[in-house]
């Protein structure tokens, strides 16, 4: 490329010895550059990208080009800033009506590395609600008018995703901007299953994120991001945004007093979990112990190899969520924790196990979890627990059969020949538990969106047993309630097609009156139901350090 060039193109860079290196069309939108904008040894070469991306939404605007769609800018601060992420969420959206934490409290290498705080504002924040007895969902602008659109949750989600467009600078983390919220473990009956309960609460809840402040633990940064569609106005309430909480940040920063909610309290002594835990049993030890002898007959029948039974504990609300979720993830630190408020629902969860995760490159993980023993206060002791775990033959029988069910799941939908296992059977182990983890992998196909994976290997196979849709038909024979949220998922759906969800355990649900925790275990030929019944009060006693010592009593007379 050189000069003089046709009348058409006009040149507009140069190189310091005179070299042409850029031009445009002088009526079509059409540039070219003659280097290499994407090198690692180009300066600028991200601004340039950046600067790209801006003029393309700008002519998308002018010209209409993208009909149907959202177009939106994100605006974003870096604070070099030692807050701690709780008390930046407190500050920020702790009274706000549509919230979401997805907090990695653990994040030791190869774990997750950012937590994401964002609101729903009254600017474009919006949520939608799905009941699957309604079989419409109803998109709510904060602050605004609801419409109802008919169809599955799963399939207008993959519509408002796909509608929005996002121009965004380089960033180090995956959500600039999206969907944050959960999926009801009920949902299973729009994912090829049959739905015998109902859920009181609703079947999912997700909320569009305009406002975030993103915590990079890795490098003690955090970055605030702040949407704003195709009005000055618009432009203008971000960037407001921008200057209040990068000053409520640093506010944060520079105080050396915990927020009242975030104060060190006593832990609840483990003899009154365990308790209180049997106490506020909805199947009671006698009916649990029937329901693992039912679920051995269908094994030994060969109706299934594997089958994931849940029970759930009811205690009075008498908590504040937020308080209550300080408390847990001080107590019981996870990487796949999350925080919820939004559409009338309260969630608190320490989870230890990732669902799903989509990635830029279309790498889509999995990690599912089988195989759970406690924490031991004598080091040695607790490293023969560990390793006895790793041993194990049963919770290796466990953990073997989600991971071929995963890796068929993600055959349906990753391409031919990309899934694989590079972890197979690794012990974690976290504040009162060692845990078997493995991770499976695979890349997704070109033709399959991110919600469209997530439907596919919906619910997580760890909480469900193998083969699947059969055991999930033993499992609505035997609980006797729906499981709501918990065994569900809970994190985000990006508008740029990448996803992060965990599978929601070791969670508690607040209703109106109730405060509801789930925990089971998975069910094996050679399972012991005494054993079993005692696994599954460990996992229940994990969300309950949420609890202060004195909300330790359940109400007397039936839970129902």
């Amino acid at each position: 490329m050189s000069e003089p060039l046709p009348p058409e193109l006009e040149p507009i860079a140069w190189s310091e010895d005179g070299v042409l290196m850029a031009l445009r069309h002088r009526r079509r939108p059409f540039w070219g550059v003659q280097f290499h904008p994407e090198s690692i040894l180009t300066e600028y070469g991200s601004r340039l990208l950046w600067n790209f991306g801006q003029i393309v939404a700008s002519h998308q605007k002018r010209s209409g080009v993208v009909a149907g769609k959202r177009l939106y800018t994100a605006h974003t601060r870096e604070i070099r800033s030692g807050a701690d992420s709780a008390g930046v969420y407190s500050a920020l959206f702790g009274h706000s009506g549509h919230t979401a934490w997805l907090d990695s409290v653990r994040t030791d290498r190869g774990l997750a590395r950012f937590s994401y705080l964002v609101e729903a504002s009254v600017q474009l924040g919006e949520v939608l609600t799905y009941r699957l007895t309604e079989g419409k969902v109803f998109i709510e602008e904060v602050g605004g008018a609801v419409r109802c659109i008919p169809g599955s949750i799963f399939e207008v989600l993959d519509k408002e995703i796909g509608r929005r467009v996002i121009n965004a600078p380089p960033l180090p983390f995956d959500l600039v901007g999206g969907f944050v919220g959960y999926f009801g473990y009920e949902l299973k009956a729009e994912c090829g299953a049959s739905a015998r309960h109902t859920s009181d609460l609703p079947d999912a809840v997700w909320i569009f994120a305009d406002r975030l402040a993103v915590v990079d633990h890795a490098n003690d940064t955090i970055h605030l991001v702040a949407l704003s569609c195709t009005s000055s106005q618009s432009e203008t309430a971000a960037l407001r945004w921008l200057d209040s909480a990068e000053t409520i940040v640093r506010k944060v920063a520079g105080s050396c007093a915990a927020r009242p909610e975030f104060a060190q309290t006593q832990s609840p002594d483990p003899q009154a979990l365990r308790a209180s835990a049997e106490m506020a049993l909805a199947r009671d030890r006698e009916q649990y112990l029937a329901d693992i002898l039912h679920c051995k007959e269908k094994l030994l029948a060969g109706e299934t190899y594997e089958v994931c039974v849940t029970n759930t504990l009811l205690f009075p609300r008498t908590v504040d969520p937020l308080r209550f979720y300080a408390r847990l993830r001080r107590r019981n630190p996870a990487p796949y924790s999350a925080y919820l408020s939004a559409g009338g629902v309260q969630i608190a969860c320490s989870s230890p196990e990732r669902f799903l995760k989509i990635d830029g490159s279309r790498v889509v993980e999995s990690k599912p979890i089988k195989g759970t023993l406690p924490r031991h206060l004598i080091p040695d002791e607790d490293d023969r627990l560990r390793r006895s775990l790793a041993l194990d033959p049963k919770t290796r029988a466990e953990n073997l059969m989600i991971v071929d069910l995963l890796r068929n799941d993600l055959g349906r939908v990753c391409e031919p020949g990309s899934v694989h296992v590079p972890t197979l059977m690794q012990v974690e182990s976290y504040a009162t538990v060692h845990q078997l983890v493995s991770t499976v992998r695979g890349r997704l196909r070109h033709d399959v969106s991110a919600v469209e994976c997530v439907r596919a290997c919906f619910p997580g196979g760890s909480m469900t047993g193998a083969p699947k849709l059969r055991t999930m038909e033993i499992i609505d024979e035997i609980e006797t309630r729906a499981r709501g949220p918990y065994s569900g998922a809970i994190g985000f759906l990006s508008c740029d097609g990448t996803a992060d969800l965990n599978i929601a355990i070791r969670t508690a649900v607040f209703t109106d009156k109730d405060l509801l925790i789930g925990a089971g275990g998975a069910i094996v030929l050679d399972s012991d139901p005494a054993a079993e019944f005692e696994e599954m009060l460990l996992k229940a006693m994990a969300p309950m350090l949420g609890l202060p010592s004195a909300s330790l009593t359940v109400r007397s007379g039936s839970f129902w």
